[in-house]
């Protein structure tokens, strides 16, 4: 049965104050699935590499593939959702395939491993973009608390980021609660701890939902019930049937390239073909998100590297210590960025609003370039480490930590404001896809980011550990002044793009 609104939306949309109510409640959905993906993810490559045996090349292009086709099937989840099923059921059914992927895992992560991956990523496929697009229609079109409202969704998403980033890899690696897991299942407790935190997720939703009025319901009203019934039956059936195809296309990055060159054309000829749909302004709109999409690939191909490279270079180049404290080198570095969002996200998010108020907050082409700079600043930050090593190749992780604190600012500047900016320039109709389009453009990062990971593991394979140290440092340098090249471009077309936006902000 279809949910019956019990608020109707104007009602939702006139709230009071900066954030509507119903975004607690996305807030702590989204907070929970995160502390799953995040925590997953950040056991992969050291999983692949201790357990499984992997070299340190392959397990960053098999992350890379893994990661990507997480995103990519963002994109589908997001077209199924605005045709078929809704925003709301297909976050439902994603949760669903989420848990049994984690479950799976938890069971027995080393023979089971792709297999649980399957079921994960098709889940969060239909999970991830569409509670974002919830969030961007409990505001009206213009409503200038919009970018604060992301900004604090996004501090939700790092809050569940944080606790399972450290949580998941620390306690895999027997850094947390040693005594207490035995260690022969600290993998199993790790990947447990996913299951367990998105079955919470799943249940937050469902009890707060009703407050969403007509947010999310079905695409198809005008469709009789038994017809509507059996296209949505039809899409649960094929979205399992997908799921061994997906376990051989992640075992096999080959399969994933030739996926990766199709993908992205196809949706963009997609685009293209519902622009006939839309006048001439919403086109123009539409062609500016493009921009945003292509952009950040390039920044999630460097930003990436955090649960690739970077797992790899703090497992192997960083002490376990800040200012004294014994930490896990590899936790902090899957975390890190999330405590500084939580910390700072707010505070971001209030500044706009502030500068918006006096008329001088920069547009949002500027605000992307603004994230690149400050990318550039944090890599450099990671390639300064090397001046700190000592003779075995160890290296600071205060500093680097220092390095994702630089980077957090960036990503402030662009990702929660990328993601408003997709429902602020997409026709409401092409909501979904669109957001599934910025999610597929970091699939495309992800993509690149295990390809530069796996070009950076063979330039040191059987390096010793200080050699191995200096290569990695030299191609966070590289991505430096890349990234400080595509932040300069962006804030000189900014201009140009602005009239795109057709006036959005």
């Amino acid at each position: 049965m279809e949910e019956i609104p019990v608020t109707d939306l104007e009602q939702i949309q006139n709230f009071k104050g900066k954030y509507p109510k119903q975004l607690w409640y996305l807030f702590f959905s989204e907070m929970w699935e995160r502390f799953c993906f995040y925590g997953m993810r950040g056991m992969l490559v050291v999983f692949m590499v201790g357990q499984l045996g992997m070299n340190e090349k392959i397990a960053n292009l098999q992350y890379g593939a893994t990661q990507a086709w997480v995103y990519a099937f963002t994109f589908i989840g997001g077209l199924f959702a605005d045709k078929i099923l809704g925003l709301r059921k297909s976050l439902f059914w994603g949760g669903i395939l989420m848990i049994v992927g984690s479950i799976i895992l938890a069971i027995d992560p080393v023979n089971f491993f792709f297999i649980g991956l399957g079921f994960t990523i098709v889940g969060t496929g239909f999970f991830k973009p569409n509670i974002s697009s919830m969030v961007g229609q409990l505001y009206k079109e213009g409503d200038p608390r919009r970018d604060a409202g992301f900004s604090f969704f996004y501090m939700g998403v790092n809050l569940g980021a944080l606790i399972g980033g450290y949580i998941c890899i620390a306690v895999a690696e027997g850094s947390l609660w040693q005594s207490l897991v035995p260690e022969n299942l600290r993998w199993n407790v790790g990947f447990g701890f996913a299951a367990l935190v998105m079955i919470i997720s799943l249940l937050t939703f469902t009890q707060t939902q009703k407050s969403l009025g007509p947010i999310g319901l079905t695409p198809l009203p005008h469709f009789e019930t038994a017809k509507r019934k059996m296209w949505e039956m039809a899409t649960y059936a094929g979205s399992l049937l997908i799921v061994p195809i997906i376990i051989v296309m992640v075992a096999n990055t080959r399969y994933t390239d030739y996926f990766m060159m199709l993908i992205g054309p196809a949706s963009i000829i997609y685009l293209f073909y519902e622009m006939k749909n839309f006048s001439a302004v919403e086109n123009k709109k539409l062609l500016a998100a493009l921009i945003f999409i292509i952009f950040s690939i390039f920044f999630w191909a460097f930003f990436e590297q955090s649960g690739g490279s970077l797992s790899l270079f703090a497992a192997n180049n960083l002490n376990n210590d800040i200012l004294g404290v014994p930490l896990s080198a590899n936790g902090v570095n899957n975390s890190a960025n999330s405590l500084f969002v939580i910390g700072f996200a707010t505070l971001v998010g209030l500044i706009w609003l502030w500068m918006a108020k006096r008329k001088i907050e920069p547009n949002t082409v500027v605000k992307f370039g603004l994230g690149f700079l400050f990318l550039a600043g944090g890599f450099y930050v990671f390639y300064y480490t090397k001046f700190f090593a000592n003779a075995q190749g160890i290296t600071s992780l205060g500093l680097f930590t220092f390095g994702w604190f630089v980077i957090t600012f960036g990503e402030l500047c662009l990702s929660p404001i990328g993601m408003s900016a997709m429902t602020k320039l997409s026709p409401l109709k092409l909501q979904a896809v669109m957001m599934g389009m910025w999610f597929l453009a970091s699939a495309y990062g992800q993509y690149f980011a295990g390809l530069l990971g796996a070009n950076i593991a063979e330039a040191s394979q059987n390096a010793s550990n200080i050699d191995k140290l200096i290569v990695y440092a030299d191609g966070y340098k590289q991505l430096a002044i890349y990234a400080l090249i595509a932040g300069i471009v962006l804030i000189l077309i900014s201009p140009m793009v602005k009239k795109l936006m057709q006036g959005v902000r």
